[in-house]
């Protein structure tokens, strides 16, 4: 009898311990998980892997639960995320180029709760693997909220991006956290509308002629883009809005005929105004051809481009007087006359403008 006894005993203690193993597990909440809610423009190269590249590019979750952590990977560790826990900023996280967790709410309030991970910074600075969610003991992925009514697309440059938002020495540097997209225009126009929100924007790049090699109508189009062969399905989401803000980095760069960018486009001769006004109607085109429906907002400033006596105001009224088109529209943001970009309380004016904007012309 005693070798039957210790029998049960072993089975009873296989049963006990393999009970206190699964009330601990995680519960893990994959990248393809229906139950994920993405914006932007991200990859999904595989059942175990997301890529974000964009600014603004965010994963969120409704969870029931008091702990969750991300495990993520950057290919150059110098991307920052905004952490969001039921609609507040409660920290930021920085990606290592190895996988890891990284802890977002820990020993909240047990229940329902909505957490989301928000790309700062821009994809020259990295591009980040996001291998889904963790739950701590007891949680729950709980479904998505409804998908949002609306859809409001970015097209931009630096101030878009939010570059050296935070910046108050005067150096406008964009390391670290300087640069943050969750407080640019762009994203707080989102926001206001509940709106699902995609930015397409770069620091230095124009119309014509960028700071560096690319401009916006060679990136437009691209899922990733540091990759030419990447291309976005635009089918995927038809926006109601888009909002063009670019041309302050043509502006600097077609009076620079020393600079290689100028060299390369144009040669040794300045363009012409009718070739920057056809420039930006092409690229208006283009979004056309892809959004037939969609309000476009041909918009400029608030730096020096829309300065007193700045003619490139006049450049897009005639591009947009043009093409004869009633749902595109143009918008100036008055400038802001003080040194450098657009630093918080000026991204939120911005923001203010274009909102009241939208309210009064546009029905969506």
């Amino acid at each position: 009898m005693r070798p039957r006894f210790l029998l049960h005993v072993f089975a009873l203690l296989l049963l006990f311990t393999a009970s206190l193993c699964t009330s601990s597990q995680t519960a893990l909440v994959k990248p393809q998980d229906p139950r994920l809610a993405y914006m932007g423009r991200v990859g999904k190269p595989s059942p175990e892997a997301a890529e974000l590249y964009w600014s603004g590019t965010s994963v969120k979750l409704n969870f029931e639960g008091t702990d969750v952590q991300a495990r993520l990977k950057d290919n150059t560790g110098n991307s920052y995320y905004q952490v969001v826990l039921d609609g507040d900023t409660v920290g930021t996280i920085q990606p290592d180029t190895a996988s890891r967790l990284f802890t977002l709410a820990r020993q909240v309030k047990r229940g329902q709760h909505t957490v989301e991970l928000f790309k700062r910074t821009e994809w020259d600075k990295g591009t980040t693997t996001f291998y889904g969610f963790e739950l701590g003991k007891g949680g729950k992925a709980l479904p998505p909220s409804a998908k949002p009514k609306r859809s409001i697309e970015f097209y931009g440059n630096s101030i878009t991006a939010g570059y050296a938002v935070h910046d108050y020495s005067g150096k406008d540097s964009p390391l670290g956290l300087n640069t943050d997209n969750y407080l640019s225009y762009a994203a707080r126009t989102a926001r206001h509308f509940n709106a699902d929100y995609t930015c397409v924007c770069k620091s230095g790049i124009g119309i014509l002629v960028s700071w560096g090699p690319i401009i916006m109508p060679e990136i437009f189009d691209r899922l990733n883009p540091s990759d030419p062969a990447s291309k976005w399905d635009f089918t995927q989401k038809q926006p109601d809005v888009v909002v063009v803000n670019l041309f302050q980095n043509d502006s600097w760069l077609v009076n620079r005929p020393e600079h290689e960018q100028f060299k390369r486009r144009f040669g040794n001769e300045k363009p012409t105004e009718r070739q920057i006004i056809t420039a930006y109607q092409n690229f208006v085109k283009s979004i056309r051809a892809r959004y037939p429906n969609a309000h476009i907002i041909a918009m400029l400033g608030n730096m020096d481009i829309t300065r007193q006596g700045s003619p490139w105001p006049g450049y897009v009224e005639q591009a947009v007087a043009g093409l004869q088109d009633k749902n595109v529209y143009t918008l100036f943001a008055p400038y802001k006359d003080t040194p450098g970009h657009p630093r918080v309380e000026e991204q939120q004016a911005m923001a203010e403008q274009l909102i009241r904007f939208i309210e009064k012309n546009i029905e969506w």
